[in-house]
């Protein structure tokens, strides 16, 4: 019987103070009975992320792709799709908000067979998702933020869950093969979960780990743009169809 193989995505970008641990914390991973690698897309950082990803280099579990500009997270992952094979796919910011000793559980109903999308849910009941160090104000409205948000995509997908928008995605690459992707943001989160549950693929919460920083510490999420374009795909990608693309880049004349 094959050993399966999983690759964990992690796009990176001005993360000179994370990049190197979430790397290795990432590479001590072990979960038994499975084949791990990292695939790193590095977006042109300008802070010496760049260097510190080429230390990897000669490391056989790890891939790198660097690309020539920075076009958002969302295109990172996007490209990352390109560059899979037959292997389980498991997203993975290079910020230490999330805890990569959730990976077994995460894991666990995928091969199993269980569920073909797993979610790692932040939601504690009766607790808020982000308490940002020094900033009050921020922390009260993105948890405010999140209920609304989460609200909306509920109601338009007619599902039930907590935290849709988690980074903490897991599923067979096999699940978006054919599948067509435009967003270069944040709202790559609402348009993977919303073509996967379109498809078919019921997702499954998983409760994980997360220790969130603050906009003081580098979060990346701008207050005043994001939503809008989140709210923006909530509608647009319960209609628009999923498509026969699947790549780094959309398709000529899409």
């Amino acid at each position: 019987m094959q050993t399966p193989s999983v690759v964990v995505v992690m796009p990176v970008y001005n993360e000179a103070g994370t990049a190197q641990e979430a790397i290795e914390r990432v590479l001590r991973v072990q979960v038994s009975g499975v084949d791990l690698r990292l695939l790193i897309i590095e977006s042109a950082s300008t802070d010496g992320t760049r260097a510190i990803v080429q230390g990897f280099e000669g490391d056989p579990r790890v891939s790198i792709v660097y690309q020539e500009a920075a076009r958002g997270k969302g295109h990172a992952v996007r490209e990352a799709f390109a560059h899979v094979g037959d292997e389980i796919i498991l997203i993975q910011d290079a910020d230490l908000e999330y805890d990569t000793a959730d990976y077994g559980k995460l894991l666990a109903p995928i091969l199993s067979g269980d569920s073909t999308f797993v979610l790692g849910s932040r939601h504690v009941p009766g607790e808020p998702i982000r308490t940002m160090a020094g900033e009050p104000l921020s922390s009260l409205v993105t948890n405010v933020g999140h209920d609304v948000f989460c609200w909306v995509f509920n109601v338009v997908y007619r599902v039930s869950l907590s935290d849709p928008f988690t980074m903490y995605k897991v599923f067979p690459a096999s699940a978006v093969q054919g599948m067509r992707f435009s967003c270069n943001r944040f709202d790559f989160d609402w348009e993977l979960a919303a073509k996967l549950i379109r498809t078919g693929h019921q997702p499954l919460e998983i409760p994980v780990a997360y220790t969130s920083r603050g906009f003081k510490q580098g979060k990346k999420v701008r207050m005043f743009r994001d939503p809008l374009t989140w709210l923006w795909a909530a509608l647009r990608f319960r209609v628009v169809p999923v498509g026969s693309f699947t790549g780094g880049e959309r398709e000529p004349g899409a």
